[in-house]
């Protein structure tokens, strides 16, 4: 049986209970994270942590008083400290009426539940045991906040969803202006000529933990050129490799883009050193 963390308690997840009046039930109104362990050991967890705390303040949520790491270790610990992924979510709490402006942060407390589920062995880079991903390409149609990780993920749901109707692993997102953004729950990336480009940060995009991490890790162990600059859907189909980035999936090769072969259709030499480099360093950030 899983064991949780909500409120300040430890137990069994069928247990756990919220107030119908929370907010981050009503409204969507609050904040999460991923957070990939592998032995109990996590990934990138302080730039995990650091923007829980930006989305929170940007949100004007209270940030509790919690020492994340100790109480996500003890999580960790009491699931059985294998290869798991870390669910944290913060909401705003618990209200007397459903109201649609913020709470009073003196009356009301934020709600914090975190849980485990299984991401199985960590990647690693070998093309012939790696996942090949399908992916369609659709206009995105969410909100204009998405650099803030918000449980309100309906528009990223109904958009994944898109994808798994017609049996494709994920959706690739573009602007009004035919710009690649992101993937309704990843990052992108592309390969063209040995450069490695992917959007720049803005409110089109959520600011994933592992896109950073991928971007440092090349700047400081590798030659490969990574540029954060836009690029269009034409040059992504023409691309030489297509990745999609996420903490629970770290770097992942894309065969197909709406129907058609990305490059010759094999998981790419730079995404091969890539994730070479990102399993050799992940655990220094």
């Amino acid at each position: 049986m899983s064991i949780v963390y909500l409120n300040g308690t430890f137990l069994p997840m069928q247990q756990a209970t919220i107030s119908p009046m929370d907010r981050g039930f009503l409204f969507g109104d609050g904040i999460y994270e991923v957070i990939p362990s592998y032995g109990g050991k996590f990934v990138g967890f302080k730039a995990h942590i650091e923007r829980l705390k930006s989305g929170l303040a940007e949100l004007m949520i209270r940030e509790p008083e919690i020492d994340w790491y100790a109480m996500l270790s003890s999580l960790v610990a009491q699931n059985g400290s294998g290869d798991l992924g870390l669910y944290l979510h913060v909401s705003r709490g618990a209200d007397e009426r459903r109201f649609h402006a913020y709470s009073d942060p003196t009356k009301v407390s934020p709600t914090v539940y975190a849980f485990t589920f299984q991401i199985g062995s960590e990647p690693i880079a070998d093309p012939a045991k790696t996942k090949r991903y399908r992916c369609g390409m659709t206009e995105d149609k969410r909100w204009r906040r998405c650099h803030i990780k918000s449980t309100a993920l309906l528009g990223n749901v109904m958009h994944f969803q898109e994808g798994q109707s017609a049996g494709l692993d994920e959706m690739i997102l573009y602007n009004a202006q035919g710009q690649v953004t992101e993937a309704s729950a990843c990052n992108v990336f592309m390969v063209k000529q040995g450069v490695v480009y992917t959007a720049p940060l803005d409110d089109q995009l959520l600011p994933g933990i592992t896109r950073a991490l991928v971007i440092n890790i090349l700047a400081k162990y590798s030659d490969i050129e990574v540029r954060e600059e836009f690029f269009d859907k034409s040059e992504l189909l023409a691309a030489d490799e297509v990745w999609i980035t996420s903490s629970s999936k770290e770097i992942v090769p894309v065969i197909e883009v709406a129907g058609q072969k990305i490059g010759h259709g094999e998981p790419g030499a730079i995404w091969c050193r890539a994730q070479k480099l990102f399993s050799d360093h992940k655990y220094e950030y």
